[in-house]
């Protein structure tokens, strides 16, 4: 092969090049192959079936002439016996037999319905039931009831004369006229004798049997022949193609093996040590002949790089975005902080204690603001939300703090677990918690407050608030009114009833999962 008809086939792709170096091998092959088989076992089928008619043919004759011999000796016997008187018949139908050359000695004689009036020899009788009529001139042939042995039953004038041709007898008188017989069954469209058994189930497609009438068609023969085999050289013959087949698969498998199995593999095995971060330039660069597996690589390697720097970019955007976020919530912080202390300064300088305590109240509700942002501020690197423990811990304390002077032995208890939620959930959670907790400071401060937080299921937790001040029925407190429209409103954010009881106040709101 010159150079650049070796180039031209390296070009090629992996399945034209098997297919071409297989076409080369094997097609020689196949051409002889197929002509030979053909002939080969065009011309053994023929013979086959020849010599199949021809032994199941010859067997057949064989019983044929045994039925027809003994149906005329004991047509003759029966005639006779039976012409003189029913006394002494089987007496002058034995000496009849005993004359006849190749026919069976035993024999029963009935009159014309059926009753059997003598026997002679070991014969046995039909069973009560199944005895079958013939008329005078007419042969009936059937399975005899034991299945051993062939009925022959023959209609004279004044009765009937049967007698049992044995399997023993049958099969002898077909291998006399052929020695080639494997297997030979009778059948008598209800039951079947088999002379010859044969193991082997019978198969219509089979040239080696074949089915003969026997007894004008009264019976069945099936006849499995020994068909001549085939000679070593027509076997050596057919057995190419296994020897193609044999060749074909080496073939495939050392051109599948060198060009695409080995170079796949180095290529997994790189392909799997490969660590994020690593260069694609680690990937092997001789991958066998197969052009194919190389421009897998080269893609392999390509698209490495653009998801490297894919992420590389999406890492960089995630990092400003939270950057970004954190100034945000950071600036609001300060800003919220800013506000609170602008109320407080206001509130200390207002002329009348009204304008203070709304200074104050106003301040108090700006500073629940501020620790739901520095909660979330806190939380927000963890991306589960906005946990609600320290939140309410923290609100609690600047609500003490912050207190009135009146309600500065307020106590406020609390029982919280530990769950996250969102900061829309936290901001109106610390609004609703503000508003009970001030009141309860306003109207009933030397009485402690208690606030409850429990999971109740895996998305939603319970809000309770208790306080002897809280009454749903009462409307002598001043601001009562006002104050049950803004904590029903806070309810209603949460998307959730605000259930009143006496001394305690609850609310659902919706959390995280417990992870």
């Amino acid at each position: 092969m010159t150079s650049a008809a070796a180039q031209r086939f390296a070009a090629l792709p992996t399945a034209a090049k098997l297919l071409l170096i297989l076409t080369a091998a094997l097609l020689p092959i196949g051409i002889a192959l197929v002509w030979v088989a053909e002939s080969g076992i065009r011309d053994a089928n023929l013979a086959s079936r020849e010599i199949t008619e021809d032994q199941a043919r010859a067997a057949t004759r064989g019983m044929e002439s045994l039925i027809a011999r003994n149906a005329l000796a004991l047509r003759i016997a029966a005639n006779g016996a039976l012409a003189g008187g029913s006394e002494g018949a089987c007496d002058r139908a034995q000496r009849s037999l005993a004359v006849a050359p190749g026919v069976v000695h035993r024999l029963q004689l009935a009159s014309a319905d059926g009753t059997p009036l003598c026997a002679v020899g070991d014969l046995v009788a039909e069973p009560p039931g199944e005895t079958v009529l013939v008329a005078p001139g007419d042969i009936r042939l059937r399975i005899a009831p034991s299945g051993d042995a062939l009925s022959l039953r023959a209609g004279v004038i004044g009765g009937m004369a049967t007698t049992l041709l044995t399997a023993e007898e049958l099969r002898a008188a077909a291998i006399e006229r052929n020695r080639g017989i494997e297997s030979l069954v009778i059948h008598d469209g209800r039951d079947e004798l088999r002379l010859i058994d044969d193991t082997s189930p019978d198969d219509p497609d089979d040239d080696s049997l074949s089915n003969w009438p026997l007894g004008n068609g009264q019976l069945v023969a099936r006849v499995g022949a020994n068909v001549p085999r085939i000679a070593t050289v027509e076997r050596l013959f057919l057995g190419l193609p296994l020897l193609m087949w044999v060749l074909a698969a080496l073939i495939s498998w050392i051109l599948v093996t060198r060009l695409l199995i080995r170079p796949l593999r180095r290529l997994e095995r790189a392909v799997t040590r490969l660590q994020p971060g690593e260069s694609a330039n680690v990937l092997p660069d001789k991958l066998g002949p197969a052009t194919e597996i190389q421009e897998l690589r080269d893609a392999f390697a390509r698209g490495l790089m653009r998801i490297e720097q894919s992420e590389h970019e999406m890492a960089e955007a995630l990092d400003g975005q939270r950057r970004l976020v954190r100034e945000v919530h950071h600036r609001v912080k300060n800003n919220l902080q800013v506000v609170a202390s602008l109320l407080n300064i206001h509130g200390r300088t207002a002329e009348t204690a009204e304008a203070r305590a709304a200074y104050e109240a106003i301040g108090r509700r700006v500073g629940a603001l501020s620790i739901v942002h520095r909660n979330h501020f806190a939380e927000m690197e963890e991306n589960r939300g906005i946990a609600l423990r320290p939140l309410l811990s923290e609100l609690a304390a600047e609500l003490r703090g912050g207190a009135p002077q009146s309600a500065r032995s307020l106590t406020i208890d609390l029982d919280v677990e530990t769950v996250h939620t969102t900061q829309d959930v936290a901001v109106s959670v610390a609004f609703l918690v503000t508003e009970i907790i001030e009141y309860a400071m306003l109207h009933c401060p030397e009485d402690p407050a208690e606030v409850s937080l429990r999971r109740t299921s895996e998305l939603t937790a319970r809000l309770m608030l208790s306080s002897p001040v809280l009454v749903p029925d009462d409307e002598e407190t001043p601001g009562k009114e006002q104050f049950e429209r803004v904590v029903g409103g806070l309810a209603k954010q949460l998307r959730s009833d605000l259930e009143r009881k006496l001394g305690r106040y609850s609310v659902d709101l919706p959390v995280f999962p417990d992870t």
